[in-house]
């Protein structure tokens, strides 16, 4: 009984190796790769493994690359893999320079991908030019007019610079820079409605592509227009800013004018309780001077004549300014 098992259990741990040494081994991808003519050793193939690459990843493009007529080695690709890169983009991506003439290396395109650029899209604007439009930049000509000005900047990818180059962002930047000065030096904003030419080749010659990762190839004003009245608006605010100082101004000569009445009023005031005083005084004076003898009844009296006679005459002084003001006011 025992032995009549013994060939199906030989079979089943056949077919168990089988499996997983398949599973390990990608035979049909080494297959594969010599029928489309590329020599790679099983046990290459078994390092990958090891290494811990999908084998997949670095064969495919090598025999895509085989297929192109490149010149790439199996640890070339494995080294990108193993560093991070996109194999299979940089294998396009120098299929892509040798059928436009572009002359790249695969140190300088593995370079590209590590520094995290998309160097097939680098490649294909190589080829084929990318148009970058600027948002409406805003520039005050010299008769204080404001204008809007919009831009396309028709770039070519520079590949030499794509590693440590700056970006779109940059580019946009530097030429808004040149618009607002251009229209910055303008005398009048006609001459720019005139002449929106001027800005682009005014920008143009300013060579703003240096270090960055793009060649400038043309600048174009695809539209103007005109803003506010920056100068109008200055010189207004400059005359509200004028008339509040008047004010301010005013303002505090009023309050000292009011400040100095004020200490005026207190003067007088105190100047009317020191009269009382004083007045308060004169009898207390009289009735010492009568009791001491220094001043006689008939002196009194004759105290008391002249003081009746100057209310008297300080009513009829009255009486008299009250007629001379009600007809001047007939």
């Amino acid at each position: 009984m025992g032995m009549e098992w013994m060939p199906i259990i030989i079979a089943v741990i056949i077919l168990i190796v089988l499996a997983v040494l398949f599973t390990f081994i990608p035979v049909m991808l080494w297959i594969s790769a010599l029928a489309a003519g590329v020599r790679v050793g099983i046990f290459t193939l078994v390092g990958m493994r090891l290494r811990r690459v999908v084998p997949s990843r670095v064969i495919n493009p090598l025999i895509k690359a085989h297929k192109a007529g490149l010149d790439v080695t199996t640890n070339q690709l494995e080294s990108h893999y193993l560093a991070g890169g996109n194999v299979d983009r940089v294998v396009n991506a120098l299929i892509a320079a040798q059928r436009a003439n572009i002359e790249l290396s695969f140190e300088r395109t593995a370079a590209i991908d590590l520094a995290g650029r998309d160097v097939l899209d680098a490649v294909q604007m190589s080829v084929n030019p990318k148009v970058i439009e600027t948002p409406f930049i805003a520039g005050i000509a010299m008769d204080g007019i404001e204008v809007k000005a919009k831009a396309r900047i028709t770039v070519r990818a520079n590949i030499e610079r794509l590693v440590g180059g700056a970006g779109e962002d940059t580019v946009i930047a530097r030429v808004g820079e040149g618009v607002v000065s251009t229209i910055g030096s303008s005398e009048a904003h006609t001459k720019v409605l005139e002449n929106p030419d001027s800005i682009s080749h005014n920008v143009l010659g300013r060579g703003l592509d240096a270090g960055t990762a793009f060649e400038i190839l043309s600048i174009d004003i695809a539209d103007v227009d005109i803003g506010k009245n920056i100068g109008a608006i200055l010189q207004t605010d400059q005359a509200e800013a004028d008339k509040n100082i008047a004010q301010a101004k005013a303002e505090e000569r009023r309050a000292m004018a009011v400040a100095q009445e004020q200490e005026m009023v207190a003067r007088v005031e105190e100047m009317r309780a020191k009269v009382v005083e004083a007045e308060a005084d004169v009898p207390r004076a009289l009735a010492e001077a009568l009791r001491s003898g220094n001043m006689g009844v008939m002196d009194y009296m004759n105290y008391k004549n002249i003081d009746a006679d100057t209310d008297m005459r300080g009513s009829i002084g009255k009486l008299t300014q009250d007629d001379e003001d009600k007809n001047n006011e007939n």
